[in-house]
C-alpha cells in the first residue's frame, strides 16, 4: 500500500464527497482538508450529516462519490491500515458496559497489539482522573467518566488522526471543559482532532472550524475570521414580555433578523434604525423595562446568519 502523493500535510482530505439514504442526501460535494497537529471542529445541528462524515472518515460507511484520505491512505483502497492509525470516539458510549474500566482498555490495547505500558504517555493525564474508578464498570460511570475512558481507549494505540463525534454531548459543564483542556494537550503531540459539536461555544476552542447545514459546508475558516466578516449591526434586546417582544420585532421591517439568544434577543438592523429609536417604538407598543444595545457578535450569531442566508436561497 502506498500513500497519495497529493498533499501530503493534509491529515484528512476530502474532495467532493456525497452520501444519500434513499432519497435523503446526508452529504452534498463536501470538500475540505485538516491539517497536521489541527484541531478543526464541524460545527452544526442534529442531523446536519456531522456522524455520516464521520463515519466515512474512519471507513465504517462508503461514499456514494468523491474522494478521501486519512494520513495519506484513501479509505476505500487503504481501510485497513486507517483502522490501524485513526483513533475514533463515536456519539453514543460505545465500550464494553458490564467490563471494568481496567479491563476496557487492557482489551482495546489487545486489539491493536500493544499495552497499556507501552503507550501511557499517551493516556496519563487522562488515565489519572479514572484510576480510582478502575475496577468499576463502565456502565457504572458517570457521562464525564465515560468520556474519559473512551478517550483512553481512542488513544491506546498512538493514533494519528483521532475523529471525535460530539464528544461531549450530555456531560457536565465542568467535564467538557476538562475534556478540551485534555484536547489541547494531544495537539500538543502533533496528534490531528477533528471534533464535532452541536455547542456554538466549543468551536472558539478550534484552530478552524467548518459549519454544517443540510449536508453542506457553507463557511471554512477560523473562527476569529469568521466573526471578523460579521459586517452587520448587531443589537441585544431586552423587556419584561420577550415573547411578544420576539413577535413585535420580526414585524419591524427596519429589522433584518430576530434570534433569541438566553436572557435577550439578537437582532440586525439596517441604517435607519438607533438604539433609542427602536427603544420608542418598542415601549408605544407597550413594552416595559425596554433595553437596546450594541454587541459584539459570537460564532453562534454568525451560525445564524449563514442558516438565514441559507434558508433564502
Amino acid at each position: 500500500m502506498e500513500k497519495s502523493n497529493s498533499k501530503p500535510m493534509s491529515a484528512v482530505s476530502v474532495q467532493n464527497v456525497s452520501k444519500s439514504y434513499g432519497k435523503v442526501k446526508a452529504l452534498k460535494n463536501i470538500s475540505f482538508e485538516a491539517g497536521t497537529g489541527e484541531i478543526f471542529g464541524i460545527i452544526g445541528p442534529d442531523g446536519a450529516g456531522k456522524t455520516t462524515l464521520f463515519r466515512i472518515l474512519t471507513t465504517l460507511l462508503l461514499p456514494d462519490s468523491g474522494q478521501v484520505t486519512v494520513d495519506g491512505y484513501d479509505v476505500v483502497k487503504d481501510y485497513k491500515e486507517i483502522r490501524q492509525r485513526v483513533g475514533y470516539m463515536p456519539g453514543r458510549f460505545s465500550l464494553y458496559q458490564d467490563l471494568s474500566v481496567e479491563e476496557n482498555l487492557e482489551f482495546f490495547a489487545t486489539l491493536f497489539n500493544t499495552t497499556i505500558q507501552e503507550n501511557y504517555h499517551l493516556i496519563k493525564d487522562i488515565y489519572q482522573q479514572i484510576e480510582p474508578f478502575k475496577t468499576r464498570k463502565a456502565g457504572k460511570l458517570s457521562g464525564g467518566m465515560k468520556q474519559k475512558l473512551a478517550l483512553c481507549c481512542a488513544l491506546i494505540h498512538k493514533p494519528t488522526v483521532l475523529f471525535l463525534d460530539e464528544p461531549t454531548t450530555g456531560v457536565d459543564p465542568v467535564s467538557r471543559k476538562e475534556f478540551w483542556e485534555i484536547l489541547k494537550q494531544l495537539k500538543q503531540q502533533n496528534i490531528s482532532i477533528l471534533v464535532s459539536t452541536p455547542y456554538m461555544d466549543e468551536a472558539s476552542l478550534c484552530d478552524r472550524i467548518a459549519f454544517i447545514l443540510d449536508g453542506e459546508f457553507p463557511e471554512i475558516n477560523t473562527p476569529a475570521k469568521i466573526i471578523e466578516e460579521f459586517n452587520e449591526k448587531l443589537w441585544a434586546v431586552k423587556a419584561d414580555h420577550m415573547y411578544k417582544l420576539l413577535l413585535d420585532l420580526r414585524e419591524n421591517k427596519h429589522i433584518t433578523s430576530s434570534f433569541t439568544f438566553g436572557e435577550s434577543h439578537h437582532i440586525t438592523v439596517d441604517d435607519t434604525l438607533t438604539p433609542d429609536s427602536l427603544k420608542k417604538q418598542l415601549e408605544d407598543k407597550g413594552h416595559t423595562h425596554v433595553d437596546v444595545y450594541p454587541i459584539k457578535p459570537t460564532i453562534e450569531d454568525c451560525f445564524m446568519k449563514i442558516t438565514e442566508k441559507k434558508q433564502h436561497e
